[in-house]
């Protein structure tokens, strides 16, 4: 580590050098990333007073900011991150993150995992100010409809110091505890002698042992399973702690804790349970006892049903584990079993799946389980060392093996859906081998279900990519299903209150429902494409997408590429275009933006906001129009700025979003009327010392004659009539991101468009448009005719250009260096070199053959090796190899899942045959993109050294000029600069 960073000053040295030392800004380099901040979580209260997010940097300790919303009182918290406001509003409750060098530092030292750092609980009294902390905390969870109740778990090892202090100074109450079979309880109601003092720094100065109380322990041996859990309503200050609790979880409307206890290790007599604790009457009430394993908690909405999963074989050493669905309803003493693998309704030889989470539907009618076939028992006495390892392909086979051993751990726990309904007890069973997928309507209380089948159409996954659906009816009351589509190309819905059954048929190119035994074409009377109208795939193209349907689904809004359509699906009326068309006539697309979590469905009169995007000028922007008749769209704010996520208070009409530039991250901006808002945060103050980057569209003819559009990021400090070192990089279309931020950071593989700008490079993004058969091409047509066109205006040197892409980006750029001799220097990360080779290959990472992305997708050759062999050898840069003299990198790693290394062999053993210059970096156990942070920032400094070479005239670094020897692998990187060269 030394060497990289001596290395990296000698870089940095070198670099400011021949930038000059008169320049007014500094320029980025490779220190800043760390520290360069970001927006992550955030949070509104439901009254719209209290603002809530998180300050992230790319690598160490974050920053949790409160609020409020006019700015006049702010609250840090550093290293705070998973909040959520108590529903009252009255306090912040967030985890506080291990410092971040205490965990790399634990890391270093090969530490256990119980042995790291812990996080801690922070509660934040928004009306007081005060702040509590608890440390080693491992969850915490709140209700979601109910002021001031909170849970939260605390690691072993605290409990223990907590058992250890508290037991110098007090009997423990195991035979109490052991008679009761209920965790020991404590209720602890602070006095004003009780109260937690808190320090200037907010930290407790009471310890755990104090808190927790020694009248709470049922031994003094360490708890080897549950862990400690303490119950808090915050309001009254009431405490209570339970032993060996291993889960939690809060009915939505906090009526309900439903809680799992397990074995005590050293009290034979305390065993495992299922318990609630009612927070209204302050009660515990216990619905079983005894169990090897609970799982799958589930509440109704009103909190009183319970259901869980629990296998109690007493053999528990059993090869086999049977799962029993347990119910419980309020008045009942005790939980009772509702299903299992003899209940009348379940399949022959299948039993309830523990590895699917029972739900009650929204009414809490019905609670809906999954259930699977009786596994085989597997043979034990065979011996390890004589067992045959072999995978056996058949023709036959679904799916092939590369694709079944990747899932095939899902596989062993696929469930089928059945419902217990509840009134009458019986089950019915709705998903099964044929038919393994089935939706619900109504949030389960519909008649009306849909099933799901690609059973008979699996094979052709290998060269389409998906699968084509059958699609079934299902009456919710018997599970009789009807087949109403053979073999959909599409996906299939159902309206939110289960009337229709819905789906666009991308053959057909249009959307359908099924209604009265027929399947109706609802779309027909639609004047414009409802599909992607830039497609350029060998594939049918798909369509732009469902907003929502209309209450009690008397319509459904669909959109085109700009506006938003009313569909009648009795298809008694002619489709309505809301939007009035405005979108398509002024090129600006609008898409609802719901901010309500609950939302099902629209309703007559509601007013809706919309995000607008204006194609020409890439402008973002809100907007609002009602849900009537009539309504025209108000524009409320647009302009050329990027706006992320909007979220609303739940009772107020109050917002926060973000809002950013390519000169500005993202930053949380207020709002209560979408028109006007402030900014309430301020990120990255640093940028400003530093040179950064301009953005704008640049138009050009193509070599295609048609008009060709891309991005160029010039320096803040460029100046006209002067020629600049560029680098081009694409992959399909960015343009739209016109004004999207980027962060400098070390990246997986992409070009760091910040950092090369800020040094003095001009950077090209241009757009490609595809010809199917002719990618390679296509790519040639746009990028070398873009950069020509910036050649002759001035701002690019025709001597110092270079290209860089990533994956298809990286594919072409390898094809356009066998066609140009243009540019001085590439880089390409992860390319596919040969299409023959690869085109029968596996995707590693998925298991899926290769061949769909020839035939269907983004290589867009359209047509099969056999049927266009000369597609195939054009498109392949290996077959021109001996054209190239642009000296070129490969990133080519060895855990690649997408493109297979050998991919980044076959190029650069052949251009090393042919004597050109070429370098390859394999960076061990990486996937398609870096993953790991160190590698990011070590390809960062590469590419920095490599084009600064080549295309600044810098002296190279050794790796570049001597490589690196096996033997010196993991003591020398090669990064140090070759003075000799």
């Amino acid at each position: 580590m030394f060497r990289l960073r001596k290395t990296i000053v000698l870089v940095f040295c070198i670099s400011f050098l021949s930038l000059g030392s008169s320049a007014q800004k500094k320029v980025l380099d490779h220190t800043v990333y760390d520290s360069w901040q970001s927006i992550g979580e955030r949070k509104i209260s439901s009254d719209g007073v209290w603002i809530m997010y998180g300050i992230d940097v790319q690598e160490g300790d974050g920053t949790l900011v409160l609020l409020k919303k006019d700015s006049s009182f702010q609250q840090s918290f550093s290293r705070g991150f998973g909040a959520s406001f108590t529903e009252d509003n009255r306090y912040l409750v967030f985890k506080i993150r291990a410092p971040f060098a205490d965990t790399r530092d634990a890391k270093i030292k090969k530490k256990k995992p119980e042995d790291f750092p812990k996080d801690s609980l922070g509660i934040y009294d928004i009306l007081t100010g005060e702040l509590e902390k608890i440390a080693g905390v491992l969850s915490y969870k709140i209700p979601e409809k109910a002021d001031g109740l909170l849970a939260y778990h605390l690691a072993k090892k605290m409990v223990d110091t907590a058992r250890t202090a508290a037991k110098k100074d007090s009997t423990t109450r195991t035979a109490d505890t052991a008679k009761k079979q209920i965790p020991v309880i404590l209720e602890h109601v602070p006095d004003k002698k009780q109260k937690r003092k808190m320090s200037a720094t907010g930290e407790q100065d009471q310890s755990i042992g104090d808190l927790l109380g020694a009248d709470n322990l049922i031994d003094a041996a360490p708890i080897q399973e549950g862990t400690q859990l303490v119950v808090r309503k915050l309001l009254d200050k009431k405490v209570y702690t339970l032993d060996l609790i291993s889960e939690y979880m809060w009915s939505v409307n906090g009526k309900l804790l439903l809680l799992e206890s397990t074995a005590s290790k050293t009290n034979k007599q305390v065993k495992p349970m299922v318990l609630i604790w009612r927070s209204i009457e302050d009660r515990f009430d216990t619905l079983m006892v005894g169990a090897n394993d609970v799982r799958s908690f589930a509440i109704d909405q009103d909190g009183y049903q319970v259901s869980f999963l629990a296998e109690r074989d007493s053999s528990f050493n059993s090869l086999q584990k049977f799962y029993k669905l347990w119910y419980w309803k309020n008045g009942d003493k005790e939980a009772r079993v509702l299903a299992d693998k003899f209940s009348t309704g379940m399949n022959i030889n299948w039993t309830v799946s523990e590895h699917y989470a029972p739900f009650f539907s929204k009414s809490g009618n019905r609670l809906f389980l999954g259930t699977a076939p009786i596994k085989p028992i597997r043979d034990t006495s065979l011996i390890e060392l004589d067992l045959v390892k072999l995978d056996i392909w058949h023709y036959k086979d679904d799916h092939l093996q590369p694709y079944q051993l990747r899932t095939v751990e899902q596989e062993k726990k696929r469930s089928y859906l059945a419902y217990a309904d509840l009134a009458s007890g019986k089950l019915i069973q709705l998903a099964d081998l044929d038919v393994p997928q089935v939706m619900v309507s109504s949030e389960g209380d519909g008649s009306i279900f849909l099933g799901i089948s690609d059973k008979e159409n699996r094979i052709a996954m290998q060269w389409t990519g998906g699968t084509r659906k059958d699609v079934f009816k299902l009456e919710a009351a018997t599970g009789k299903r009807k087949l109403i589509v053979k073999g959909l190309d599409g996906n299939a819905q159902l309206s939110p209150q289960g009337r229709y059954i819905y789906w666009y048929d991308m053959q057909l190119k249009h959307y359908f429902v099924h209604l009265n035994d027929q399947n109706l074409n609802i779309s027909k009377g639609v004047g414009v494409n409802l599909y992607d109208e830039e497609n350029d795939m060998p594939m049918h193209p798909s369509p732009y997408g469902v907003m929502r349907w209309h209450q009690g689904d008397e319509a459904v809004y669909v959109y085109d590429r700009f506006d938003i359509w009313k569909l009648d699906p009795t298809v008694k009326t002619t489709p309505v275009n809301i939007t009035g068309g405005l979108g398509r006539k002024n090129k600006i697309s609008y898409r609802y933006l719901s901010t309500d979590e609950e939302e099902r469905f629209l309703v007559s009169g509601q007013q809706l906001v919309l995000r607008s995007f204006d194609h020409q000028r890439k402008f973002a922007g809100f907007s609002t129009m009602k849900l009537s008749e009539g309504a025209v769209v108000e524009h409320l704010q647009s302009g050329p700025f990027v706006l992320g996520t909007l979220t609303k208070a739940k009772k107020a009409d109050a917002y926060i979003y973000t809002r950013e530039h390519f000169s500005s991250s993202p930053n949380i901006y207020f709002t209560e009327n979408l028109v006007s808002a402030k900014k309430l945060s301020s990120l990255n103050p640093q940028q400003s010392s530093y040179n950064w980057m301009t953005a704008e569209l640049f138009t050009w003819k193509a070599y295609n004659g048609k008009t060709a559009t891309g991005i160029v990021y010039k320096p803040e400090n460029f100046q006209d009539g002067k020629k600049y070192p560029m680098i081009a990089y694409f992959y399909e279309k960015f343009s739209d991101g016109l004004y999207n931020y980027l962060a400098p950071a070390p990246t997986p593989s992409r070009l760091n468009i910040p950092f090369f700008v800020s040094r003095g490079y001009v950077v090209f993004v241009p757009d490609i448009h595809y010809q199917e058969g002719y990618p390679g091409k296509s790519a040639f047509d746009y990028v070398v005719s873009g950069t020509r066109a910036l050649v002759k205006r001035g701002w690019a040197d025709s001597t110092k250009l270079g290209i860089q892409g990533q994956s298809w980006g990286g594919y072409q750029l390898a094809h356009i260096i066998t066609r140009t001799t243009l540019f001085s220097a590439a880089w390409a990360g992860a390319p596919v070199a040969n299409m023959t080779s690869a085109y029968g290959g596996i995707r590693w990472e998925s298991g899926m053959n290769r061949q769909f992305q020839y035939e269907k997708t983004q290589s867009r050759i359209g047509a099969t090796l056999w049927e266009k062999p000369q597609l195939y050898f054009e498109n392949s840069p290996l077959f021109h190899l001996p054209k190239v003299k642009t000296p070129l990198v490969i990133m080519a790693n060895d855990a690649d899942g997408a493109v297979p290394w050998y991919q980044g062999i076959e190029m650069f053993t052949a251009m090393r045959r042919l004597n050109q210059k070429v370098w390859m970096l394999n960076y061990n156990g990486e996937a398609h993109n870096l993953v790991e942070r160190k590698n990011r920032k070590d390809i960062q400094i590469r590419e920095q050294q490599f084009f600064d070479w080549l295309l600044k005239g810098e002296k190279p670094a050794v790796w570049l000029t001597k490589g690196v020897p096996a033997v010196e692998k993991g003591s020398n990187w090669g990064l140090d600069i070759d003075l000799e060269n």
